[in-house]
């Protein structure tokens, strides 16, 4: 299972965030993923700068790591052919460092746009859409269609990266594995859910392996009491569930949402301070679950939270999980 490393735009600014990337890349992670978001979850997050115009200095300031959106909404914010050519571009900035992340995204960041939130159902069709839209623009050659939540007229990508960019979409159940996996070639979840994977495969017979990308968030700091409550500040907003995140429109309704979540609870569910076998612990069902991919989300976004964090999986960390997960094998 490689370990790779989450630009989280939610919580650090861009300046930052490139920087870390730089940092991440020295420090041995394998990969990079970036949130693309137009809000935070929590106005204690405190940011949400734009992922495509980070990745792309991202792209330049890096030489190795795969760079990865987790995950773009091509349905309302964008169209899904900007977000082709987006992809195409970056996959040339990058030296073919680039796979495109798709999910059918979140409330919060697509009502800015003012088109209203559709149903999950509504989304979903959408999606499929523009993963067709966007498939056949990176086949080459002029595409139009007209269809019945997108309309392309005579656009081409004019330059496309000698590798074809790889597409991961995000999915969670029976239907969406059904939906895209046969318009993708990898599986992003953020459940260590193993059924995911038979469902996935099971829906895109005869076609290679796919990779499975998971994310894991954690908490490292010197003082575990410390890291709970900056966990609790800051990521309080993750219990909710995607059911429930996906349609809320708001900062403040996320606030209210998980007003009632406290400290101890965050602690039982995310791995807080410094102890490095729970942190290996934490990681292990998606090992179990058949992932080969997993990325790390440090929670705290200033250089204070970041640089100890990535000294710590350096040395530390990513030797260890290295190892504990070298003898799993795919199921």
């Amino acid at each position: 299972m490689e370990i790779g490393y989450t630009l989280m735009t939610e919580q650090s600014g861009p300046t930052d965030l490139v920087d870390y990337a730089l940092r991440a890349e020295q420090a041995g992670f394998a990969f990079e993923v970036c949130s693309d978001h137009y809000f935070p979850w929590l106005d204690a997050q405190g940011h949400a700068p734009n992922a495509w115009t980070v990745l792309g200095a991202v792209a330049q300031a890096t030489e190795r790591v795969e760079l990865m959106t987790y995950v773009t909404c091509p349905i309302m914010r964008y169209h899904p052919a900007v977000v082709a050519q987006q992809a195409a571009t970056l996959g040339l900035l990058s030296g073919d460092r680039f796979t495109l992340g798709l999910g059918s995204g979140e409330n919060l960041n697509e009502h800015v746009v003012g088109r209203g939130w559709p149903s999950v159902t509504v989304r979903h069709e959408m999606l499929v859409e523009a993963l067709k839209i966007i498939n056949a623009l990176f086949d080459g050659g002029y595409v139009t269609r007209r269809s019945q939540y997108f309309q392309v007229d005579s656009a081409k990508l004019w330059d496309l990266p000698t590798r074809r960019v790889p597409i991961a979409v995000a999915v969670s159940g029976v239907q969406s594995c059904e939906l895209f996996a046969p318009l993708a070639e990898h599986m992003i979840a953020v459940e260590p859910t193993a059924e995911l994977a038979t469902m996935w495969n099971a829906a895109r017979p005869g076609k290679g392996t796919s990779r499975r990308i998971g994310q894991l968030p954690i908490c490292f700091d010197a003082d575990r009491q410390t890291a709970i409550a900056r966990a609790h500040e800051q990521f309080r907003w993750f219990g909710g569930g995607w059911k429930v995140n996906a349609e809320l429109p708001s900062t403040a309704g996320f606030a209210a949402a998980n007003q009632f979540v406290r400290a101890e609870d965050i602690a039982e569910h995310i791995s807080c301070g410094p102890d490095l076998d729970t942190h290996v612990a934490a990681a292990r069902p998606f090992a179990e679950a058949g992932f080969t991919d997993l990325a790390l989300v440090q929670i705290g976004g200033a250089p204070q939270h970041q640089q100890p964090f990535l000294d710590y999986a350096r040395d530390k960390l990513l030797p260890a999980l290295r190892a504990e997960f070298a003898a799993h094998q795919l199921p």
